[in-house]
């Protein structure tokens, strides 16, 4: 059991870390001149094929039931408006602020397990995203009070409910049992047919003008789509949807890594307490059950030692 819960976490930290990635290869295609829309028709495109290749080789079966494909559909809308309402935000915001902002989705995921699935949230749940909030805040360095954009906003929360629900659908579905990367390719399948439709079925689709460029539609096809969403399933099949959901807080950390080492930004103190922040949290979720147990297999001992008069 406690190895199936560690694979659970170990997903769960690869699927957020991964997802992290987004920003690194979309915004150079976007200095390119790309937009959104084909940056995500390309990401999607090229993770299909991956899926595809992926499913041939393991000779898995592309056949679906009839109760299947409507929750596909579903899931795959899903993902597709959580990654264009991201990916859009970074025309209002900086990209490294819209991927601290999108961490909201683990609360949404612990509320809506909580309202419409009755899932009782542990004190050390919400410990764990008090501090987990408290570091993503430290890590937005605000510059001289400057208000971010209401737009650039709505989107990221947007985005951020999407995946949520996305989170909860995969785990509380008839796509529970659903072979892995099965599921996952018929959800970018299903979610590239809305940048098919946005793109005027492919007639506005913007081209790599760069052979060096194709680098980044690649890698984000494979980190943050099919590497994220593997893993994150498997996690959610593993911990269930408010456990994965809170390593989320790992994106925000991958971001400032990839700013620090690949575009030289500073590294405040104010930036390693909120990283602290955050790891502590993620480290509260992953090892919070087990230390309530031994904490109270000791109560225990010593009352057993120590009996009450």
């Amino acid at each position: 059991m406690e190895r199936v819960t560690f694979k659970g976490f170990a997903y769960g930290a690869i699927a957020a870390a991964s997802y992290g990635l987004n920003p690194l290869f979309a915004l150079p295609l976007y200095a390119d001149g790309m937009g959104a829309d084909s940056v995500l028709f390309y990401r999607y495109a090229f993770g299909l094929v991956m899926l595809g290749v992926m499913m041939l080789v393991q000779k898995q079966s592309f056949a679906l039931r009839r109760c299947e494909v409507l929750p596909l559909v579903i899931m795959g809308l899903l993902f597709s408006f959580s990654s264009l309402t991201l990916f859009l935000s970074y025309n209002y915001m900086d990209a490294g602020i819209a991927s601290t902002i999108l961490f909201v989705y683990p609360v949404l995921v612990a509320i809506l397990m909580a309202v419409f699935f009755k899932e009782k949230v542990s004190p050390i749940t919400m410990i764990s995203i008090a501090l987990a909030f408290t570091g993503i805040s430290l890590l937005y360095q605000g510059e001289g009070g400057q208000t971010l954009s209401l737009t650039g906003v709505t989107l990221v929360f947007i985005s951020s409910l999407t995946y949520a629900l996305y989170i909860i659908g995969v785990n509380r579905s008839v796509l529970k049992d659903m072979p892995i990367a099965k599921l996952t390719f018929y959800v970018l399948l299903f979610g590239l047919s809305v940048y098919v439709i946005r793109l005027k079925f492919c007639t506005q689709l913007d081209v790599v003008s760069q052979p060096v460029l194709w680098i980044n539609p690649v890698c984000l096809a494979l980190f943050p789509t099919v590497i994220s969403l593997v893993a994150m399933t498997k996690s959610i099949h593993y911990i269930g949807s408010t456990p994965a959901a809170i390593l989320g807080a790992l994106e925000p950390l991958t971001a400032i890594c990839c700013g620090v080492l690949v575009f030289g930004e500073r590294l405040t103190p104010r930036i390693i307490l909120g990283i602290v922040l955050i790891l502590v949290a993620v480290t509260l979720i992953i090892l919070g059950k087990s230390l309530i147990r031994q904490l109270q297999v000791r109560v225990i001992h010593r009352n057993h030692h120590f009996p009450q008069r």
